[in-house]
This record gives structure tokens, sequence and C-alpha cells, in this order.
């Protein structure tokens, strides 16, 4: 029995890979200015904390402000995500990298003329309200040229890779400033290139998907909140967070304990690399075993490499355990993201994106205080317990929960039985193919 689906001859045979993925009209036009504006987003808690550390003397004041700026972030990017789904994303970007600039400047003016705790945490508020979601943007500009296609499982991976390549970059380069020219240095570089890149991407329109209110049939904007599967994912995420956060302080405080503050951007650098590299492999590998599955079995592997960190008493023990918990970060990490073309409809994906992102912020922000405090009273060994914690929390509630990431929207699989359809035009096929950037479809594997 033949499928109703039509092949175009002319498609390439060779599977999904970053190549094809690249070669999608109009894609480099979006991820290029892309990554010049998330680069910052690497470089903003790390500056914080090496800024209010050397400002105040306390890692615990200094994982104060970061935590406000990450939960300022975490609260408000939803709330960006849904306005960008109705209004556009140029509409929203410009106005909110004005406002991180100047939020940003304002908090570096205020460390460095010595004001109190609060005062610091106060203006940390609007900083991290502002900071632009284009990770979230670039991914739904994806999600516009690719739906229902193969190639969506390597965009995702793809902008993981991104994601963890500024991460790699992001705190290297924000320490070298921090610690080589003023500790102020970090958040000024931030703040500039936020506002050069986010002006940059804002102005790639061609690509910017349509707001909700112009979809062709009026498509019913729903919260993304309202799907079950999203909630779940929300709750994984905030474990990966807390890894990162965790991450963050307690490596900054081993290097200090060792005598040696420059090996933090080194050993960050390791494990982001980690990440970054299993990301890489994710992209280029064809998968058979349905996302759910990977999800989870990413996120066991994750949870056993974060249970050994606080055990890590060399700096070389600690790199290697560093990159395997990197290693282990990008197939959960991938996977959720890759799930919400499946969980959200379009007129809500930019928004579900936000709200995965701000989960990740959310966990960042609660590591960092709690092993903030944990690494001022009893050292960095006690840090490395957050993430130990949290990602075994996350992990149980996943479990339990995992019926919930079962696709509500029609399936895309093709029924075998179904009546063959009348082959399209050569033509019109083609216009399709150039359209989404790929040969053919492909049915998608749901668990």
């Amino acid at each position: 029995m033949t499928s109703a689906v039509t092949t175009d001859k002319s498609a390439p045979t060779t599977r999904p890979g970053y190549g094809q993925l690249l070669r999608t009209p109009g894609a480099l036009g979006f991820v290029l200015p892309g990554f010049a504006a998330r680069l910052p987003f690497g470089m903003l808690t790390i500056s914080i904390l090496l800024l209010v550390q050397h400002a105040t003397g306390s890692y615990g004041d200094a994982g104060i402000v970061a935590a406000v700026t990450g939960v300022s972030m975490a609260l408000s990017a939803p709330v960006m995500g849904k306005f960008t789904d109705r209004r556009g994303q140029s509409a929203v970007l410009v106005p909110v990298v004005l406002v991180h600039a100047t939020a940003v400047v304002a908090l570096t003016a205020l460390a460095l003329l010595g004001a109190p705790l609060w005062a610091l945490a106060l203006a940390a508020v609007p900083a991290g309200a502002s900071v632009p979601q284009v990770g979230p943007m670039v991914r739904s500009r994806w999600a516009a040229k690719l739906e229902g296609s193969p190639l969506l499982p390597t965009a995702a991976a793809f902008e993981s890779v991104t994601d963890e390549f500024t991460f790699v970059v992001g705190p290297v380069l924000a320490t070298a400033l921090c610690t080589g020219i003023h500790p102020a240095a970090g958040l000024a570089t931030e703040a500039a290139l936020t506002l050069l890149g986010g002006l940059f991407f804002a102005a790639q329109r061609s690509s910017e998907p349509k707001p909700a209110a112009a979809l062709a049939g009026g498509e019913k904007h729903a919260s993304a909140l309202s799907f079950p599967g999203l909630r779940v994912l929300i709750v994984a995420f905030i474990g990966i967070g807390a890894v990162f956060g965790g991450m963050q302080v307690s490596l900054a405080a081993f290097s200090n304990e060792i005598g040696n503050p420059g090996a933090n951007g080194l050993l960050y650098g390791v494990f982001a690399a980690g990440n970054m590299t299993a990301g890489i492999a994710m992209g280029a590998i064809a998968w058979k075993i349905g996302p759910r599955r990977r999800l989870i079995a990413g996120y066991v592997g994750l949870t056993a490499a974060a249970s050994v960190l606080w055990a890590a008493h060399s700096m070389i023990l600690l790199g290697a355990l560093g990159l395997v918990v990197g290693l282990c970060i990008a197939p959960a990490l991938i996977t959720g993201y890759t799930m919400i073309e499946q969980l959200i409809p379009a007129a809500s994906r930019t928004e579900a994106f936000t709200w995965l992102t701000g989960a990740v912020a959310f966990g960042q922000a609660g590591a960092v205080t709690l092993a903030g405090r944990l690494t001022d009273a009893h050292g960095s060994s006690y840090g490395f317990l957050v993430p130990l914690v949290a990602t075994a929390l996350a992990l149980v509630t996943l479990l339990a929960l995992r019926s919930k990431l079962t696709p509500t929207a029609p399936s895309r699989i093709v029924n075998a039985s179904a009546p063959v359809a009348a082959p399209a035009p050569a033509q019109s096929t083609r216009n399709r193919v150039n359209e989404r950037g790929i040969g053919h479809r492909q049915p998608v594997t749901v668990d």
C-alpha cells in the first residue's frame, strides 16, 4: 500500500544534517545576527557575580543580585514571548534592548559607587526583566520554516550548540574582561553587544514569523502554559538551570580556593564545551527512539553525572567531571526544545520557548543564591550539592508525569491505508521544497 505523501525525486536522499539545514532559504539571514545578539546572554550572570563580589567581598551577596536578575528574567520572559507572538519580534525587541542597556549601565554604576545590597538587588530587576529573548525568537523562525520537517530536530540541536558556544565564549570573555581590565568591563561589554546585536537582528524582517493576529485562517491564540506537556518540560528545565547556576558559583569559588581565579573561565568553558560537543552529535544522529524516551534517558544521565561533582577536589578531576555533566545536558535540553513543535501550536511557540528559557533562568537564579550561601559557609564542595538535588527532584517529576508529554495535536504520521492522493504537479512540489528548505517530509516518531 502506498502512502498519501508524494516525494520529489530531485530531493536529497541523505539524512538531515547541518549543511542541509543551513542551505534552507533565508536561514543565514537570521542565524548570524541571532548569534551576535545572544552572545551577551552568556556574559550576564558571571559578569554580575564578579563585579558584585569585587564590590562587596561576598559570593552570597553576589549570588543574591545575580539571582534577582535571573528571577526577573524568568518572570518577564513568558510575557515578552506572548507579546512577541501577538505583535511581532521587531516590535518587541527594539525597545527591550534599549531598556536593557540602560538598566545594566545603572546597575554597574551603583556597584562601583558602593551602593548597599538592597539597591543593587533593586537595580537588578529591570536588568533581568529586559533581557531580550533572542534565542526563542530564532527557534520560532526555524519552527516556522521547518514545521513538520525532519530537519526540525537538527535545527534544535544547532540552536543548542549555538547557545552553548555562547556559554563557552561568554564566560571566558567576561572573566578575562573583569579580571584583566576592570571588574565592570564585563557588564559594560554585555550592554554594548546586546544593544548592537539586538538592533541588527530586529532589522532582519523577511524571516520574522507573522504575529498571531495575522495568521491565515484566524488560528486561535491560546496560552502556551495551558498545555500540560509544557508544564512538565518547565520543571525539567528548572533542573537544567540549577546545573548552570550551581556550576557558575561553585567553579568560581573552587578557583579562588586553589589560588587560581583565572581557572574559572577555563573550567566553565570545559563544561560548556562538553554540552556543545554533545549537541553537535545530537544533530548528526538520525534518531529512531522517540523524543520522550530520549528526554528521560538524557535526564537520568544528567542526574547521575551531577551527583558526583561535590567529591572532586582537584582541578583535573573537576574539569573531567564538568565535561561529563556538559555532555549529559545536551540530550535533555535539545529534546525538550524539539518537543515544542509537537506539543504547542504555532501561534504560541515563541511564548513556549520563552517559558523554557525562563525556566532555565529561574533554576539558575535559585541555584546561584543557594550555592552562594553554601559556598560562603562551607566551601565550594557544598555548592555542588545544588545541581545534585535539583536534577534529582526534576527527574522524579519527569518520570511521574511523562504521560503529559504526548502530543495533543493530530498526528503527522500518514495513514498507509488511506486513499492514495493524486500526485501534485512537479513545479508545485518544488516550490514547497524551496519554502521548507527540505527535500520531503518524513513521519515523525512519537512514543
